[in-house]
């Protein structure tokens, strides 16, 4: 272990990051900025060839920063796995998603271990940073990896350091996130605090890989439950006749005891609607019910229904069926102002208009094309508001003009309070959540 963290301390150890999407090619960046070598190991040849051109994927690192890492010769790409072999260190970064059950689907993980182990040599740290289960560490990985007649702790290490990666996020990024890291023994833990040490503004070491699992899960759900308890009140807010965005403003005042969330048309992004579920899954193998996760996940996943309800309660206002409306969507992408449509509530938002018979377009200055199971969509310009017979604005870019959609469109569904500031130029107008 004295070599690997002497290559650790004088920056002259490998390092290979197994999948370099929206968590692995920052990384990348942060791990060349350091001043190592660094390989994105990946069996998407797209984003090999993006990396070799100096073209970014991900718009969180500009083209001029990857292309300074490149020419520096500090980082590459790659998708011959013998780079694993060649590595001191390897962080793992893949996606970790729901099945069709919602069942933890770690058949990702699992594929890199199985490139991993037959390369495992004396050595290396291995640091999982894919969001899982509390115990897949321990119980699935490292048994997987010494299955190569190595020991851990001893003759390899192990972390687990849930990534943070919050796309579009200005003031926190990788390198000023707090870096939680656990451990399977001291020795590894060691090894994790000295490369991430050399990486990071601070790391924030717990007791084992099972505890920094739980982190992750717990930061995840106390986002989606709060996020279920405030939809839910938009819900009986909309029964009642208030307004949501004005309770929920005038009760951030309290200055304590209480911290403002705001409802939306449903959760995006990879985390936060899945997350949870790995927590409930795992609790359910254990008989314990997690109650606030599946209710929280029950709320939340029934949002587009509300809002494509508060669509055709509207429209009926004004004496108009969804069916034949002509329904503009703006912006799909599951947050603002990036690129981004992983799990993005606008799909079904999309879908379920659909299938009520509307004729649904999009704008959004991020997204160009968009893939729906039966149907591929184009962005369309922002000209003629007029001609539609709803617009409902879904994700709140900051790019479109909102007072010109409330002057110029017929009617607005506002999703995300984009339209605060000037709702009241067209009183009557304006239908928030």
């Amino acid at each position: 272990m004295s070599a690997l963290l002497e290559r650790i301390q004088s920056h002259t150890a490998k390092v290979a990051v197994v999948g370099i999407g929206y968590v692995g090619l920052p990384l990348c960046t942060e791990i060349a900025r350091a001043g190592f070598s660094v390989t994105g190991y990946d069996k998407d040849e797209r984003k090999i060839a993006g990396v070799k051109a100096k073209k970014s994927y991900i718009k969180d690192i500009p083209d001029a920063v990857l292309a300074s890492h490149v020419d520096s010769g500090k980082l590459t790409a790659s998708s011959d796995p013998s780079v694993l072999g060649d590595a001191d260190v390897i962080v793992i970064c893949v996606p970790t998603p729901l099945n069709k059950t919602k069942d933890p689907d770690n058949s990702f993980i699992m594929a890199a271990a199985e490139d991993i182990a037959p390369r495992l040599r004396s050595g290396q740290l291995i640091i999982l940073e894919s969001t899982t289960f509390p115990g897949f560490t321990r119980e699935v990985l490292v048994p997987r990896l010494e299955q190569s007649g190595k020991k851990i702790g001893v003759d390899f290490f192990v972390c687990f350091s849930p990534e943070r990666v919050d796309p579009g996020n200005a003031k926190y990024q990788t390198k000023n996130t707090p870096k939680v890291i656990g451990g399977f023994t001291p020795k590894c833990m060691e090894a994790g605090r000295a490369m991430y040490g050399e990486v990071m503004d601070r790391v924030v070491p717990v007791s084992s890989t099972d505890a920094a699992e739980m982190v992750k899960l717990l930061e995840n759900t106390f986002r989606a439950v709060n996020i279920g308890l405030v939809n839910e009140i938009a819900i009986m807010a909309g029964k009642l006749g208030l307004d949501t965005f004005e309770i929920i403003e005038a009760a951030a005042t309290k200055p304590f005891g209480f911290m403002p969330f705001f409802p939306g048309p449903g959760l995006g992004g990879h985390c936060i609607p899945v997350d949870p579920l790995y927590l409930s899954w795992k609790m359910k193998t254990m008989k314990y019910n997690a109650r606030f996760i599946e209710l929280a996940d029950q709320i939340n996943s029934g949002m587009p229904a509300i809002v494509v309800e508060r669509v055709r309660d509207a429209l009926n206002d004004r004496k108009q069926s969804v069916k034949g409306a002509k329904v503009l969507v703006l912006g799909v992408s599951y947050k603002r102002d990036i690129e981004d449509m992983r799990e993005s509530p606008a799909l079904d938002v999309i879908e379920l208009l659909m299938e009520r018979g509307a004729e649904v377009q999009y704008h959004d200055p991020h997204v160009p094309t968009l893939e729906l199971p039966h149907h591929k969509l184009t962005s369309v310009p922002l000209t003629d508001l007029s001609s539609w017979d709803a617009v409902v604005i879904v994700t709140d870019h900051t790019a479109v003009d909102y007072g010109r959609v409330v002057r110029e469109a017929r009617l607005v569904i506002d999703t995300r309070n984009a339209t605060k500031q000037v709702r009241e130029q067209a009183p009557g107008k304006v239908i928030r959540l």
